[in-house]
């Protein structure tokens, strides 16, 4: 009943200065939103990137040149390496092997060019990293024994030079110059761990290798795109990797001249870095909190001095300082709490704004608000107004009750 009538009494008082008392939450407000929204966005943007990375996969490996770094001139990664890991009997827990090319090219229809990325890449490129065509035909045998003058258009760079996705095979775009035909147009996936994935094309490995990007070695490849027989095989496999390029390649063990990296792997990093830029964020939005109770601690100051005949008057009558130091802390606790709950509501809008740009822009973002990050900024918001409304409202009760009765 004294914790009601004290919070009664603070809304009064509170009331009686609308506008000092709206200025002071303003401060909380802001803090509050800021947190809110960044660690939405934050947590948003991370299930973005994990759930387009798990979306190729969860039995991939993939090997790139270069290990340990003590390894001086590392061997290239070549078409035998792969031929041997696609052995079932040296790599049984293997299902399959895709080498690949990467690089990037100019690619041009009528008046529109384009910089995107190119893919040299094989047959059972498309079964290891699960890809599909939206129409026309994935890249054949054939088409590698002719060292065929054919392309997959990704959808965002059929979009870029057609103005269109759909009704595109058989059209010739020409790449660094040179005419090729469209074989077909990728399914759209969007942007992951390794960039936009609508933002590529692929040709034939045999083409690329002869006519756009030229190696030391006719046979190097720039990766190897590794698919397990299954999720639970991946730790078998990537051993077997090793093994077998360690046998090729001559190194030891610990000075491995390659890097094997999993799905598991990409999606810890990832995790990693969108965790610490959202810590380090929300670490920043959360000082104008601190500014904000500096705020609250000064206009309780005012407000002690306003009253001091009040006080003093209060003390008269037999309030004890117990008494006089709850009605202070409330009204100071009042004022972050509300400053905290108009907040949350504005960062709750702020994460959605920006998830309405991020889809205009091709980018979806879907921010995530948890109980657990409400509950934390009402309850931080409630600590600030304590932490910074005790020392006003110890000074309040500390005041005498005659030389308050005096003042002036």
């Amino acid at each position: 009943m004294i914790l009601f009538q004290s919070i009664l009494e603070a809304l009064e008082s509170l009331a009686t200065n609308k506008l000092r008392s709206g200025l002071t939450i303003i401060g909380i407000v802001i803090g509050v939103a800021a947190v809110i929204s960044i660690v939405s966005i934050g947590r948003g943007a991370e299930n973005t990137i994990t759930g387009s990375i798990q979306g190729i996969g969860t039995n991939l490996l993939f090997v790139f040149r270069g290990g340990a770094e003590e390894v001086r001139n590392p061997k290239p990664i070549t078409l035998g390496d792969a031929n041997a890991i696609a052995d079932p009997f040296q790599a049984p827990s293997i299902e399959g092997v895709a080498p690949v090319l990467n690089g990037s090219v100019s690619i041009s229809f009528g008046g529109e060019s384009t910089k995107t990325s190119l893919e040299g890449v094989t047959p059972i490129y498309s079964q290891v990293r699960n890809l599909t065509v939206s129409e026309g035909e994935f890249i054949r045998e054939e088409h590698l024994l002719e060292r065929a003058s054919v392309v997959l258009l990704g959808s965002e760079v059929a979009k870029r030079l057609f103005g269109q996705s759909e009704g595109l095979v058989g059209a010739t775009v020409h790449i660094e110059g040179q005419p090729f035909r469209v074989l077909g147009i990728l399914e759209s996936k969007g942007g992951s761990g390794f960039g936009n994935q609508d933002d590529r094309i692929l040709v034939p490995l045999t083409t690329v290798q002869t006519r756009l990007l030229h190696r030391p070695t006719r046979d190097q490849v720039d990766m190897l795109a590794i698919q397990a027989v299954n999720a639970n095989a991946v730790a078998d496999a990537s051993e077997e990797i090793a093994q077998i390029l360690r046998a090729r390649h001559r190194t030891k063990v610990g000075a491995d001249d390659f890097t094997i990296l999993s799905q598991q792997d990409f999606l810890d990093t990832a995790r990693t870095i969108t965790s610490v830029l959202t810590i380090f964020l929300g670490g920043i939005a959360a000082i104008s909190l601190l500014v904000g109770g500096i705020g609250i601690m000064n206009i309780m100051l005012v407000s002690v001095t306003e009253r001091t005949r009040e006080i003093g008057l209060r003390k008269a009558l037999g309030a004890r300082r117990a008494d006089i130091l709850v009605q202070f802390l409330t009204e100071s606790s009042l004022l972050s709490m509300f400053g905290g709950l108009i907040g949350i509501g504005l960062g709750a809008l702020i994460a959605q704004i920006v998830q309405r740009i991020a889809e205009a822009q091709n980018t979806p973002i879907h921010p995530s608000i948890g109980l657990d990050t409400v509950l934390l900024a009402t309850l931080f918001s409630t600590a600030v107004g304590l932490f910074f409304g005790l020392y006003p409202a110890n000074r309040a009760a500390s005041l005498e009750p005659v030389e308050a009765l005096r003042y002036e």
